[in-house]
């Protein structure tokens, strides 16, 4: 007997569900967001704010573990994830500037922008220069002024080696100074967490970081800021804090944080996470979780996000041959 038009109507109404459920993607069983440095410092930051959003929001089921992969500031992560876990759906791989600035100067060896997929920023942080709180530095012009005198006597210390965004910092404030960024004393750590501590016991006497990461010193008075490479002071509790540009010197340093996954995931899974980050950004319960951890929006994903890496690359890289660090 032939099926009537209703019949047919509902069985292909069914394939179709059943087709679209088959397509669907599930999130992640098993979510993890990979610090490229050990605990402590700015990329622990964004993989937590991802790890409290993510669960508070409930975009995710499962939780979401902060696993922390240290070396070359990023770059044993750029390179484990690219070659051991391609497309691995279940692993984000927390980045910032910085690590736009390793790719710029060649860092992260063989490997480019192109060679993963940028997923999401959740923000953007700003470089800081700061010393501990019984400095006789006060502000910037005392150091431009100390370097002046003698560049030897001071000792900038950061979570970076030579090249890296930190560093990068320290040179422009050498430049600054008159100062050629190859006769500074600079003393390279593995990660904020470690070169804040050195500057605590003296081994240093300036610490180059962001903003964001050092504001729980900040406010327990353990530093103090020289100032924040922003363009205009920042909001809320940071307010207080002088900018280098009201110092007279022009120099600034935002530091966009997010993420990226493997140049393998699937489009689908790739677009979940985009998807998904398009939503947490967008709660109102998010932009608070941000401000807890010192960071103002910045907010792109997927090919938007593709589209300021490559670009933020190449203007890194015409920085670097300013400073010698690629031909």
């Amino acid at each position: 007997m032939t099926p009537t038009l209703p019949l047919r109507a509902s069985v292909i109404g069914g394939l179709l569900l059943a087709l679209g459920a088959a397509g669907a993607v599930a999130a992640p069983e098993k979510p993890e967001c990979i610090a490229p440095a050990k605990p402590g410092g700015g990329f622990d930051i964004t993989c937590k704010l991802a790890q409290s959003g993510l669960q508070e929001s409930k975009l995710i089921g499962a939780p979401m573990r902060v696993t922390y992969m240290p070396g070359g500031i990023g770059a044993v992560a750029y390179n484990a994830i690219v070659a051991q876990r391609p497309a691995d759906p279940n692993a984000l791989v927390a980045f910032s500037s910085g690590s736009l600035l390793n790719l710029a100067i060649g860092k992260f060896g063989q490997y480019t922008a192109s060679d993963v997929r940028w997923v999401a920023s959740v923000g953007t942080d700003y470089g800081v220069i700061a010393v501990r709180a019984d400095s006789p530095l006060k502000t910037l012009k005392d150091l431009v002024a100390a370097l002046q005198k003698d560049p030897a006597s001071v000792a900038f210390g950061a979570g970076g080696t030579v090249g890296s965004q930190d560093w990068m910092k320290t040179a422009l404030v050498a430049r600054l100074a008159g100062v050629n960024h190859q006769g500074m004393r600079y003393v390279a750590f593995e990660g904020g967490g470690e070169a804040f501590t050195a500057l605590l016991g003296g081994h240093v006497q300036v610490y180059s970081g962001d903003v964001g990461e050092l504001a729980p010193q900040i406010e327990a008075g353990k530093v103090h800021v020289l100032a924040v490479l922003a363009d205009e002071r920042l909001p809320g509790r940071l307010g207080t804090l002088p900018t280098a540009k009201e110092q007279g010197f022009e120099l600034s340093w935002p530091i966009v944080r997010g993420f990226y996954v493997g140049p393998k995931v699937s489009d689908a899974d790739y677009q979940w996470w985009v998807q998904t980050f398009d939503k947490l950004t967008a709660d109102p319960g998010f932009a608070k979780l941000r401000e807890q951890r010192e960071l103002q929006p910045f907010t792109k994903s997927g090919a938007a996000l593709d589209a300021y890496v490559k670009e933020a690359v190449a203007r890194y890289a015409a920085l670097a041959r300013e400073f010698d660090l690629v031909k």
